[in-house]
């Protein structure tokens, strides 16, 4: 890797494994050409890990490039990149979740770490909508009726014959959304626009209610929210303080007919706790899109349940994506050239 002296580096790491993260063409020329005077940007060429919070390790060829690196434009820190990086002074990641990237290293290097937060919102909101929406007005069972043929009205109709409601209109719901951040903002804006009301968990609830939200509480009064909620939404970091957040103790709190969302991480649910919930028909349903094991191995129980709805990890998936994320990298890297203070810092205590 030939340096050109006197100028400023970026290192651009977004050769994803998995095809809706990795960078198209037309948006890594696009980087190139918003170089501030001064800069030059290397586009790293080997594969890199997206999934979760960011990359696991550095490949050869980043750690070749990072030596007199100042910028990087990956997903996340992975490992041993710090180590080769004297001058790195910035990272910015282009996924939303930071939890693997903050370490000791990071906290000692001095490096500021910025991460994509909100850029996946507005796609992942319309998932978690479209998600409530299949049980809600019992599209799941529609689905496994086509499948065999078969012209059934009961299973639509049985809450207007006894007290047990499978089918609802959407405004009649209360909707507790576990993060106010940009997903779960996205998230209240949807959901009350259609009739609900939102109500909105997060770790500073002083900061107030964002649009969509009719109030919000901190995270100690989520137990009291839980028996009113017609759905949860997880749409909350991962942090070591919201591992296994919706444990069996608060499931059980959940009103029978309840619907549980999570296009979070995997870890903020206890997985025994709702598979039971949902054996038990105590749930309507669940909407899962990220699990504590990704992929989901082939015997997990969540893809035969008729009480769940599985996605792949890809509820942030859009065509917009990479246009928001980019726009977002580029006014953080003027804000950088100027001195400016960044957008989307992340604060290392919190873990997001």
């Amino acid at each position: 890797m030939t340096e050109v002296q006197g100028r400023r580096r970026l290192v651009v790491d977004l050769q994803s494994t998995s095809p809706h993260m990795r960078v198209p063409l037309w948006a890594a020329e696009r980087v190139t050409a918003a170089a501030p005077e001064g800069w030059e940007v290397v586009h790293v060429g080997s594969p890199s890990t997206s999934i979760g919070s960011g990359s696991n390790v550095a490949s050869d060829e980043t750690l070749a490039a990072i030596g007199q690196a100042e910028g990087y434009f990956g997903y996340g820190v992975p490992a041993g990149l710090l180590q080769a990086a004297p001058q790195l002074r910035w990272v910015h990641s282009a996924a939303a979740g930071v939890g693997a990237s903050v370490t000791p290293e990071l906290r000692a290097s001095g490096v500021v770490f910025t991460n994509s937060a909100g850029v996946y919102g507005e796609p992942m909101a319309d998932t978690v909508l479209a998600g409530v929406l299949h049980f809600v007005r019992g599209l799941d069972f529609a689905v496994r009726q086509q499948a065999a043929s078969t012209w059934n009205q009961l299973p639509f109709i049985q809450g207007v014959l006894s007290a047990r409601v499978d089918v609802r209109e959407l405004a009649e719901l209360r909707v507790v959304v576990v993060g106010a951040g940009g997903i779960g903002s996205a998230v209240a804006r949807r959901f009350s626009a259609l009739g609900c009301e939102c109500v909105g968990v997060r770790r500073r609830p002083e900061l107030g209610a964002p649009d969509g939200f009719a109030r919000v509480v901190g995270v100690d009064g989520l137990d009291a929210e839980l028996p009113g909620a017609d759905v949860v939404v997880l749409a909350a970091p991962l942090t070591g303080g919201s591992t296994a957040l919706l444990d069996a103790a608060r499931v059980a709190l959940l009103p029978a007919g309840a619907i549980v969302v999570n296009v979070a991480r995997g870890a903020l649910v206890s997985d025994e706790a709702l598979l039971d919930a949902l054996t038990r028909n105590h749930l309507r349903g669940a909407v899962l899109d990220v699990f504590t094991t990704e992929p989901l191995p082939v015997d997990d129980p969540f893809w035969r349940h008729p009480k769940v709805l599985v996605t792949p990890h890809v509820s942030a998936v859009s065509p917009q994506q990479w246009r928001r994320g980019l726009e977002l990298f580029e006014d953080n890297w003027r804000r950088w050239q100027a001195g400016r203070p960044l957008c989307n810092v992340v604060d290392l205590d919190a873990g997001y």
